[in-house]
Formats: C-alpha cells, structure tokens, sequence
C-alpha cells in the first residue's frame, strides 16, 4: 500500500493574507484541493491523510467532499513546528500502514506535483527505502562569506542538488525515525524536514525525479507564477 501525508499546518505569514495560504482560492478552487487532487488521480496512491492547521479540519472536510477527494481517509491536527506536524501524520497511519508500505510527505502548498514525479519517488522508495524529488542547480552558487556580503568560494554546481517534496519512505524506517529523533532531538528545530532530519540520523538518502513547475507557494509573487502555470495547461 502506497499513502500520502499531505502537511497543511502552516499559517503563512509571509504571504500577508487574511485565511491560511493552502486554502487561498485560486480559480475559485483552493490551493490544497489542487494538491490533494494530484494524489486522488495518482493510480498508486491508495490513501491520502492531510496534517491540517488547527480550526480549519471542518473546511477541509467540506472541500474535500465538494471536488471528490475520496481517497481523505483522516484529518489530523498540525504540531507546533513543522517536524511535530510530519510527526503527527506519521503516527496517525500506525495502525492502516505495514513497515514495508510506502508513506509519501508532500507540502500541501506545492499544488503543482507531477504524476511522473509522484511515481519516481515511489519506484525509488520501494526499491531503496527512500526516494526524494531533486533537481539540479542551473545557476552558479557562491558560499557567503564571513561578512554576509562577499564571497571567495563557489560550489561546483553539479556537485549539489535541489531536493523537495514530494518524499517517500517505507513507513517502518520514517516511523522509526521519528520516534529517535524526537527521544533524541535530533533533526526538529528550525527549517528542519523529514529528508534532513534522516541525513542527521545517518540515513543514505535516493534521488528520484523532480520538475521545476513544482514550486511552492510562500509569497504572492509564487500564486502569479502558479496562476500562469495553470493557464498554461
């Protein structure tokens, strides 16, 4: 069995709105059903659980039965850092998911995953354990020097990658890992996410595919570039 763990429990501040940024109307649809319904169209995703912000479980619930998302099997409340959140989702599928299953985490605002994305990082999991999305740099990257506004170093471009989500783990390993992370406090704080936390704990991460139209919405400058995107399509 295949499962998605959707993560909405941010608020969003940077985008200066009054509602949460994943339930922005975009095309009179919110940005989490656009999320949610690349997962339900996805042949290999058998269940969907979304890690919601407090007080908004009900909306959600409501959209997910008005565009047909019926593969929501729960809805479970966000944790006060990103990491208590993927925590939560994690645990809430101990008793629907084996070890060798696969859980997918994905933002819930990067509504623009691709199906030959999704199935990447799914092949690569069941075949290594783990699979994250990655795209290569195409832009030079300096390291910043010790004043903040120079630099003498740069990064060998092709020596680095981009890595987001959607990331797959067979569901015995993440849940492991969770549960000596937080014993342990390695890998929680700040920016922290699942695929940095397993590198923190020794875990050999596997590249999967990714795509550049997987943007995630943090400004209002991302919701004019997802706009154009899906007038595009």
């Amino acid at each position: 069995m295949n499962a998605a763990i959707i993560i909405a429990g941010g608020v969003g501040n940077r985008m200066h709105m009054d509602i949460p940024k994943q339930f922005i109307n975009i095309y009179d649809k919110p940005v989490i059903i656009y999320t949610l319904e690349g997962f339900q169209r996805h042949p290999e995703i058998d269940q969907i659980g979304v890690v919601c912000l407090e007080g908004w479980q009900e909306t959600l619930r409501r959209y997910a039965r008005q565009y047909g998302i019926t593969k929501l099997c729960w809805i479970e409340t966000g944790g006060k850092t990103g990491q208590e959140s993927i925590r939560n989702g994690v645990y809430r599928f101990r008793e629907t998911l084996a070890d060798d299953d696969i859980a997918v985490v994905h933002d819930g605002i990067r509504p623009m995953v691709d199906s030959s994305v999704l199935s990447d990082v799914i092949r690569v999991a069941a075949l290594y354990g783990n699979g994250v999305t990655s795209t290569a740099f195409t832009e030079q990257i300096f390291r910043v020097g010790q004043d903040g506004a120079t630099t003498r170093e740069y990064i060998p471009r092709d020596s680095v990658r981009k890595v987001a989500t959607p990331q797959a783990y067979r569901y015995g390993d993440l849940y492991a890992a969770y549960q000596e992370a937080f014993a342990k406090e390695i890998g929680i704080y700040g920016s922290s996410y699942t695929n940095t936390m397993m590198v923190e704990l020794g875990h050999t991460l596997h590249f999967a595919a990714g795509s550049e139209k997987n943007i995630k919405l943090t400004t209002k400058d991302d919701l004019e570039l997802f706009k154009a995107y899906l007038r595009m399509e």
